[in-house]
This record gives C-alpha cells, structure tokens and sequence, in this order.
C-alpha cells in the first residue's frame, strides 16, 4: 500500500510544481507592468506564457534529475529545499541563456527575476506545508511504512524506541524475527527465528526489512540478504558499531574492495571548506568594520573598569589540536585560576561592566579577529582549555573529533543552550552533529538563533 501511497503523492506533486510554475508567471507580469512604475510591454501576455510552459517543463525534468520527487521522508526539509533552489537558479540560468540565443531580449528581465522569486517560494511552502500534513497523518497512523526487524537486542530495542517517540516519520514495526523472544513489555510480536525469514516475508510483505542483529548473530547475515533478495523486498542494515560511525558514512572503492570511511565530515570536501572559509574571511572582516565603534566603547569601558590589559588572551585548542590564542574582552579582575576554571553568571571574579559586556556577550568581539586570522570560524563547536581536553579526551568518548573542524564563536550547542559549566556529554553530541551535518544553510540557521535566540527557529520543524 505504501508504494501506491507514494506513486500517488509523487504524481501530485509533479502535478503541482507545474501548476504552480505556470500560475506564477501570469502573477509576476501584473506585478511588473501593472503595479511597478515604468514597464512597458514588449511582449505579449501569450509569449510570456509560452515561456512559462518551456520553464515548467525544464523544471520538471530538472527536479526529477535532482531526485525531487521521491521519498524525503528520512531527509530534513533543510536539504529538500537545498535541492530545490540549486536546481531552480540552474534552470533559470538555462532559460535566460535560451532567450539569448534565440534573441528573446525584449522579455522583461524584472518579470523573470519576479517570476523566479514567487515560484521558489511557492514551491518552497508547498514542501514545507506538505512535509507538515504528512506529518500529522503518519503521527496519526496513515500512510505509514511497514517495518519487519531483524535482531533482539539493544540495537533493535533502540531502532523501536527512536521510530516509537518519532512517530511522524510514518514507520511501523509489523513484528520481529530473533533467534528468542524480546524481553520488555510493548514489545512487537515475534515472529519467528532467522531460517524462517523467506516465509515470513512472504507472508506479511512488509515494506522494508531494517536488520539490528548483534555481532553474535552477525553470522546469519548472509542468509537473511538472501531471504530479503529472493523475496524482492528492500533491507537496510544497522551495523554493530553503528556507534562509531557518523550519520552519513562514506565509501570507497579499492579495486572493486568497498571501503568504509567511519570519520568522514563534509568539511573534509575542499570545496566544501573553501566555501566556509571565504564566507568567515568575508562576514568577519565586514562585522569588524561595522562594530568597531562597540569594539571602541568596550574597550575604554574595560579599561576604565579595572586594573589589567583590555584584551583577555587565553589558549585554546583549536583544529587539528593546534594551539592557539583566543582573544576576548576582559570581563574579570586579573585571577589566578584563568587558565583551568570555567566562569559561572554569578562568578565574584566580574567587574560591573564585565557583567554588562557578558550579558550581551559583547566580550566575545574581539574573537572576529581570530576567525580573521584563521584559527577560528564564526561556527564551529567551541573551543577548550588544554587543561579541558587533556581530561575530557580520557573521559568522553569521540571527544577529540570536535578538532577535525575549525572552532567556532558560536555553535550548535550554545544556541541550544549547552553553554559554560553544562553537560560535557551532551554538549560533544551536540557538536558531533554539527560537524557531521554540516551545511551552509545549517550555518545560516544557528547564526539566527545566536541573534535572535534559540526559540527564533524550532529545530523539529526543519528536519
């Protein structure tokens, strides 16, 4: 039933790209010459439709080529209207081109910008109120994906409980097929023991098979591929060390050998880097220009507040485990305990005006020099003491990946509140998501939530 469903809702949302497309040409030609000033009709209303037709028909097959139009129900609403825009600036690219080589210059450049903007947003909000919609069906149980799992143990139990509390991802578990019995109450019906796989499939046909055997069992694999194959039913695997890998791992190739990269990070692409690199380089040295009155008055008011230098130099450990100086604003009088202790809101070491500066975090200014200089980013998880990580290395797991990226003035951690003296556990977690699901637009999303505070954005809705 599910792959009915989705055929269904991937002819509708063809079907409505291409209505939108269309309807959002008639709307830019009234807002160019009808309610801007000073448009003069050079083509007819009908070769502007024309145009729109060729646009909607490029669209379609781009966003098809772009994989639009299959399932995003495991993709945040981030990366689908990621897709969306590239593949909509590419066509616009591609018909802009067109008219200039079949000489269509008296086309309106205002209206196909207008025309541009109005149909990425109404395809835009047409994804971001369809994701919610389905949302609200599959928490209610429509349209839901049905789940036979392999294995009974704490991978397994894990797998339930993640799709249990996520119910509006719409998957089901019919049962499960272990060699014994699940222990637990609410627990899925058990179905039966592994040699028994083909049959059961058979049987129930679920949707997907999702093996999380143990590594004890991970001898029956081979047999269970075998079942799901001959049955022709999809399975995806939860390895064993599952833990030890990142969200979206990355394989090679080595004559015909699959190799799996376990550490693998966006950033790792030079492009990718190149990209974040330029913008800090750009916005760093922009917003140092911009706030250099603040810089000044913060500067005078730190030295008029007490006895010491204006500029707090304090070592970190940045990328790669380089050591470096981060340079903020001296918010304390001149301690003793600098270079190994966290501040607290109610430190006693704050001056009055480090208290004010703090408070709308105007001592962390002088940080956009070193995103300037390249020790920092202007996101990025936050840097420590080497008093810190000579610790946290021994007790945290993974706690040293947080060096394999840049540092950052603030992260994903900090705009959800994990600031200061807080869970070091949860605040390493919070960065190996960052660093694991990289993107630009995730960049621009906690920069709003550092302005604007972290209600600005809710984090559920954008997945």
């Amino acid at each position: 039933m599910i792959k009915e469903n989705q055929r269904l809702i991937n002819q509708l949302n063809v079907l409505s790209d291409g209505a939108i497309i269309l309807l959002m040409m008639p709307l830019a030609f009234w807002l160019r010459f009808f309610v801007m000033p000073g448009g003069r009709i050079s083509v007819s209303f009908g070769g502007y439709m024309l145009l729109a037709l060729g646009m909607a028909v490029l669209c379609l097959f781009t966003y098809a080529a772009f994989g639009m139009y299959q399932s995003f129900r495991r993709v945040t609403i981030l990366k689908e209207l990621a897709r969306l825009w590239v593949a909509s600036l590419m066509d616009m690219a591609l018909g802009l081109s067109a008219l200039f080589l079949f000489r269509g210059i008296d086309f309106s450049r205002w209206v196909m910008a207008i025309f541009l903007v109005l149909s990425v947003g109404a395809l835009s909000a047409k994804r971001v109120i369809g994701r919610g919609i389905m949302r609200q069906m599959r928490a209610k149980g429509y349209n839901q994906k049905y789940v036979v799992l392999l294995g009974n143990g704490p991978i397994a139990k894990n797998y339930i409980s993640v799709i249990d509390r996520q119910r509006y991802l719409g998957y089901h578990v019919a049962g499960y097929v272990a060699l014994t019995p699940m222990e637990g109450e609410d627990v899925p019906e058990h179905l039966g023991t592994y040699d028994r796989l083909e049959e059961i499939l058979d049987r129930y046909r679920p949707d997907e098979v999702v093996s999380a055997i143990e590594m004890e069992d991970y001898k029956y694999t081979p047999t269970l591929i075998a079942a799901c194959e001959k049955t022709g039913t999809k399975m995806s695997i939860i390895p064993f060390y599952s833990d030890y890998i990142t969200a979206n791992p990355q394989f090679d190739d080595i004559g015909g050998i699959p190799l799996l990269n376990i550490r693998r990070i966006p950033l790792d692409n030079w492009g990718n880097a190149f990209a974040k690199r330029l913008a800090d380089i750009l916005c760093s040295g922009l917003l140092l220009v911009l706030t250099s009155p603040v810089l000044l008055a913060c500067a005078i008011g730190v030295k008029l507040s007490s006895p010491g230098p204006i500029i707090f130099r304090q070592e970190r450990v940045g990328r790669n485990k380089k050591k470096f100086y981060m340079y903020k604003f001296r918010s304390m009088r001149v301690n003793d305990s600098q270079d190994t202790g966290w501040s607290s809101d109610r430190d006693n070491r704050k001056t009055e005006f480090g208290a004010f500066i703090r408070k709308f975090s105007l001592d962390e200014l002088p940080q956009l020099f070193n995103v300037f200089k390249g020790d920092m980013s202007l996101v990025g998880p936050r840097p420590e003491l080497p008093f810190h990580v000579d610790r946290f290395k021994e007790e945290v797991p993974l706690y040293m990946v947080k060096h394999q990226v840049r540092p950052g003035i603030t992260g994903w951690a900090q705009v959800n509140g994990l600031r200061g003296d807080t869970s070091i556990k949860e605040r390493i977690e919070h960065d190996l998501y960052y660093i694991e699901h990289w993107d630009v637009l995730l960049d621009i999303k906690i920069l709003l939530m550092t302005v604007f505070g972290g209600k600005f954005i809710n984090s559920e809705q954008l997945k």
